[in-house]
């Protein structure tokens, strides 16, 4: 049984956490198997969507906290693992907003934590009907400090510091009205619903998708005027493509498009 599994729906990558026991918490384990995925996944021009998503009762419960322990019983107090295991868990989250591909968390259960940041660090996320999310680490004595960084790139400062400060769990109709998640969906709707989300995604044109995530992202960090300017050199590029000259074309012709990318 792999810690981490992926089968592929035709343009559509699923990675499935596979650590139910442990509500598929972030291991050292967990981390190098996601790292190692994204990692192959960002060569993979076969591959425009990605689906994340977890087996069991929960999504992701956050960090193996019985893990931090045995890490703590180094003569340094855990400093140099607990240093290397944010270092690692952060490249994880990261990697994701560089993939070039968008990648849509499948959200059920519970949400914790490094769990919650996983979603908020995901570009978009499908919830079942139930799901909690929370950043509790403050209720053990450990503000959720990294977990902070992907929370509040997503929602309102208000709402993130209240989060983490109180260390309550919102539900998934409350996620998605301050936008940690797109859509809240029934149970059993789930997998369905995040498939649909996904194919009309990869039915796009990738090498669109791509730049456009790009620069999605790198525009944000930008002034207003510096925005303008770089995503107009992003949107002269992408016009000179060959496939969105054809996909105009079959637009104006009113026909499918021939796109090769």
């Amino acid at each position: 049984m792999s810690l981490l599994e992926r089968h592929d729906t035709g343009a559509v990558a699923h990675l499935h956490m596979n650590a139910p026991e442990r509500l598929n918490a972030l291991s050292d384990e967990m981390l190098a198997a996601l790292q190692a995925q994204f990692d192959a996944l960002a060569e993979d021009r076969n591959i425009r969507v990605v689906i994340l998503s977890g087996a069991g009762k929960a999504f992701c419960a956050g960090h193996d906290l019985k893990q931090m322990t045995q890490g703590r019983q180094a003569e340094d107090g855990g400093q140099a693992y607990f240093k290397d295991l944010f270092d690692r868990c952060a490249k994880m989250m990261t990697t994701i907003r560089r993939l070039p591909q968008p990648v849509i968390a499948r959200v059920h259960g519970i949400a914790t934590a490094a769990g919650c940041q996983l979603v908020a660090s995901c570009d978009l996320a499908v919830a079942a009907e139930g799901t909690r999310f929370g950043v509790n680490g403050v209720n053990i004595g450990l503000f959720c400090s990294t977990p902070m960084v992907a929370l509040t790139r997503n929602i309102a400062r208000k709402h993130a510091f209240e989060m983490l400060t109180t260390g309550q769990f919102i539900d998934a109709t409350r996620a998605r009205d301050i936008g940690l998640v797109n859509r809240v969906v029934a149970s059993d709707a789930l997998e369905d619903e995040t498939q649909a989300l996904a194919d009309q995604i990869a039915a796009k044109l990738g090498a669109a998708v791509r730049i456009g995530k790009r620069a999605f992202y790198d525009q944000m960090e930008m002034t207003l005027d510096q925005a303008y300017a770089f995503t107009g050199d992003v949107m002269v590029e992408n016009m000179l493509y060959r496939d969105t000259v054809e996909g105009i074309s079959a637009f104006l012709e009113k026909r499918d498009p021939d796109w090769k990318q």
